[in-house]
């Protein structure tokens, strides 16, 4: 039985079922959507899922992040070895990451790659923009799924990992990710409760036993419909 995406809300208490798995080295875990992974700015953005894991995991060490808005599979370490290892994977682009999203409307082809620089939006903060001048480069691979009347489910591969790659490089193709506050528009915003944008599918080296490690959590957009 595969877990199940999680929405957060405020009154949400934390659960054991966010955790997929744990070892003395590692933590795997599924982020709710509506939760940040690690403590912002100000004090009404203290609660995040380091926060909440660390009630249960007090030595949890984040890797790598998700935004808010984004449901699904984060590896967290539990040792500063852990943490250099498995960061050093993400920098060296050696782990896997496959996202699902709901989008608007409907591609003219079926798969295709998006090779667009980006870089943040300084006054309009935080949201990134194209730049070929300035840009960092970022490239992402898209699969449609499926096909319906006004939008299609779509599995995204991201080769860089840039903050917010997957919800620009899609609006930029004309197909913003349903539900998506800070880059949709108006229509296709609202047309969904959440961002529906899902990390489904995580793959990586354990830092320690170097035993290969695949999680899978599948979406649940289903339920937002």
């Amino acid at each position: 039985m595969h877990p199940s995406p999680i929405h957060y809300n405020p009154q949400m208490q934390f659960s054991e079922d966010w955790v997929l798995y744990a070892d003395e080295f590692i933590i795997v875990a599924n982020k709710p959507s509506g939760l940040l992974s690690v403590p912002g700015r100000g004090e009404d953005k203290q609660e995040c899922l380091i926060s909440h894991l660390k009630t249960v995991y007090p030595d949890v060490r984040i890797v790598h992040r998700l935004d808010m808005d984004t449901s699904g599979l984060l590896v967290l370490a539990r040792d500063a070895e852990s943490h250099r290892l498995l960061s050093r994977q993400f920098e060296t682009r050696k782990t896997s990451k496959t996202y699902v999203a709901q989008c608007a409307g409907t591609p003219s082809l079926n798969s295709g790659h998006v090779n667009l620089p980006m870089i943040i939006d300084w006054e309009r903060r935080p949201l990134q923009h194209v730049n070929f001048l300035h840009g960092k480069h970022a490239q992402t691979l898209w699969k449609r799924l499926e096909q319906h009347v006004d939008f299609f489910k779509v599995e995204l591969t991201p080769v860089t990992g840039r903050t917010h790659q997957l919800r620009l490089h899609m609006k930029m193709l004309g197909h913003p990710i349903l539900g998506d506050t800070l880059y949709a528009d108006e229509k296709s915003r609202d047309m969904r409760a959440r961002l529906m944008l899902h990390a489904q599918r995580l793959g990586f080296t354990h830092p320690i036993t170097h035993e290969p490690m695949e999680f899978f959590c599948p979406d649940e957009f289903e339920d937002y419909q």
